[in-house]
């Protein structure tokens, strides 16, 4: 019994003709692309918000087009029916290209040109096929180039995924504020160089966490901003060769309707925009400095949370699944780890894009798929890291107090001391109180270098913690150089 062989459709390109599979959307070029590019083998429909990207950057040029009557409204109308199913996520498996390729994006290009033409000619009752009557690149690709198609759709995609990772980083602020508040009572030894330092709260150190990334959220916010600017209309290098003057503007109108960004504008220069991708450099670089606070945070989580009898202990962090195969009852920091290796690959990533950006050449910078690539691999592991951060880690955390004896016992304490007594008598008590493993209070009163009420007020916890100096009269102090 033989196997059932697949049926064919002929197809043909520059180079010649060949089979393609008949069920299939997508054509020769396609095709090309498949057996030259098996690469990364993370296909194009892996990232599904780029292949609708450029369905809306089709759509947006095939209605200037049709405007201008460079189109008819029937191949016009199937083209766009095309792009809308796409849009709505239709067709999906059929977006095949691998995200590695050389030629600048074309065979991405192609593959989105050949699969629309192929479904509007099935719209209009044509055997599916991305030649005739509507073609892949006379009416798919009218107006246009690879060169301002594929830079133009990595943008929009861009924008949409920041805008969502945005969404998660609001999430996660939220719940180190909420963090901040619950623990803003509890007093601890705040450390520098990991030796002990003056008191600090818990709830100070989330609000610290906090703060940081609140400046990230509004660089992300930044870098969206940045990323307004395409290039559709540029065609091949940036003079807009074989476009009508008029397509430009109406374009961009149809880009902003399409995509639902009002703030999408044509660059004034186009021939810089086609050959430069610096505006992605920048983006990556807001995602390194937002990948590097996270881990910084998730190795503070770390250290407060080690132990519970070994470490400081002061935090205990959720548990999600057992931390050894042979160590019973060990429980690791599984998700702060997974947040700092977030961080290394996006660190990485934020490389690939520099050298990528800096190796266009004159008017085309041919590695832009190996920037996409990365760009989207750094959002999407940011955008699933943070979620999980937030739910599994920083919303279960729990205090563990560590009491005002312990504060106490701090020769850090003693700094609080210095505008009163002097920073050489609170260097000498200091000494001292390492020294004997005595209290910096009991050292001071023996000394009677301060009054004890005056001194219980400087040693305040809360003073130490919220406040300086203000409105006491320390006239009455004793001062020592000795």
């Amino acid at each position: 019994m033989t196997k059932e062989q697949p049926e064919f459709r002929d197809e043909s390109d520059l180079l010649g003709s060949r089979l393609v599979p008949k069920d299939a959307y997508w054509g020769v070029q396609t095709l090309r692309a498949q057996e030259n590019f098996g690469i990364s083998l993370v296909r194009l429909y892996k990232y599904s918000t780029l292949v609708q990207s450029l369905a809306m950057v089709k759509k947006a040029c095939t209605l200037a087009n049709r405007d201008l009557a460079h189109i008819t409204e029937e191949y016009a109308a199937a083209i766009v029916e095309a792009c809308d199913e796409i849009m709505d996520g239709k067709l999906e498996y059929e977006f095949v290209v691998d995200m590695l390729q050389g030629g600048a994006g074309t065979s991405t290009n192609m593959n989105v040109n050949e699969v629309i033409a192929s479904r509007a000619n099935e719209i209009l009752g044509h055997p599916r096929n991305s030649m005739g009557p509507i073609s892949a690149n006379d009416h798919v690709n009218m107006s246009q180039s690879t060169n301002d198609v594929y830079p133009t759709a990595i943008k929009i995609a861009a924008i949409f995924g920041l805008k969502d990772l945005a969404m998660a980083l609001k999430v996660l602020v939220v719940a180190f504020d909420e963090k901040a508040e619950a623990f803003k009572d509890s007093l601890k030894l705040g450390r520098t160089e990991m030796q002990d330092a003056v008191p600090i709260t818990l709830g100070q150190e989330f609000s610290a966490w906090s703060a940081a990334l609140k400046r990230d959220l509004g660089r992300i916010v930044e870098s969206i901003d940045l990323l307004k600017t395409h290039n559709i209309g540029a065609t091949a290098i940036g003079t807009s060769l074989n476009a009508d003057p008029e397509y430009i503007e109406l374009v961009e109108t149809y880009l902003r309707e399409v995509t639902g960004l009002p703030n999408l504008v044509t660059a004034e220069n186009l021939i810089d925009d086609t050959q430069n991708s610096d505006e992605f450099v920048h983006a990556s670089a807001l995602l390194k400095v937002l990948a590097l606070n996270l881990a910084k945070i998730a190795g503070d989580l770390i250290l407060l949370s080690s132990g519970p009898v070994g470490g400081f202990h002061e935090i205990t962090l959720p548990p999600v699944q057992p931390g050894s195969s042979i160590m019973p009852g060990k429980i690791n920091p599984v998700i702060p780890e997974m947040i700092i290796q977030v961080a290394y690959q996006v660190i990485g990533h934020d490389l690939t894009i520099t050298m990528a950006a800096q190796a266009g050449q004159l008017e085309l910078n041919a590695f832009e798929p190996v920037l996409a690539y990365n760009f989207f691999q750094s959002l999407k592991i940011l955008k699933n890291a943070i979620p999980i951060f937030t739910e599994r880690c920083i919303v279960g955390i729990k205090s563990n107090p560590v009491g005002l004896n312990i504060v106490h016992r701090s020769v850090g304490l003693v700094t609080a001391l210095n505008p009163v007594i002097g920073y050489k008598a609170s260097t000498k008590i200091a000494k001292k109180a390492l020294e004997t493993g005595r209290s910096i209070r009991e050292l001071v009163l023996e000394e009677n270098l301060i009054d004890e009420t005056l001194l219980d007020e400087l040693l305040s916890p809360e003073r130490m913690t919220r406040s300086g100096i203000r409105g006491h009269d320390h006239s009455s102090a004793k001062r020592t150089s000795e």
